[in-house]
């Protein structure tokens, strides 16, 4: 299951990583986030030989998320090879939109 991290490990489990990696910025207050949050959990099973996900709460991790220009919720970032390679926030951050930019990460 997804790895709830906060910005101090973000250099460690997203940066470092062997695996693509999807990180999910989501909040508790956030309706949305909490509604996408069992598909995009699916898409982890879905691809977990070749993925790994992150979630990341904004509420507790405010300043972090400024340093990544993550200002709305819920934002979705794609790392692949340690550099930033994909962004879905808002309307945009729908789950075809999500596992489509997945699928182009992992070829």
């Amino acid at each position: 299951m997804a790895n709830e991290i906060t910005g101090e490990k973000f250099d460690e489990q997203v940066v470092q990583s062997e695996r693509p990696v999807l990180v999910d910025f989501w909040g508790p207050l956030c309706g949305p986030c909490l509604a996408m949050m069992p598909a995009v959990e699916e898409l982890e099973r879905k691809y977990a030989d070749k993925i790994k996900l992150v979630k990341i709460d904004a509420s507790r991790n405010k300043r972090f998320c400024l340093t990544l220009k993550v200002l709305g919720l819920p934002t979705y970032l794609f790392y692949k090879d340690g550099k930033e390679v994909g962004r879905l926030t808002g309307e945009h951050a729908a789950i075809d939109n999500i596992e489509a930019t997945l699928k182009k990460m992992i070829g």
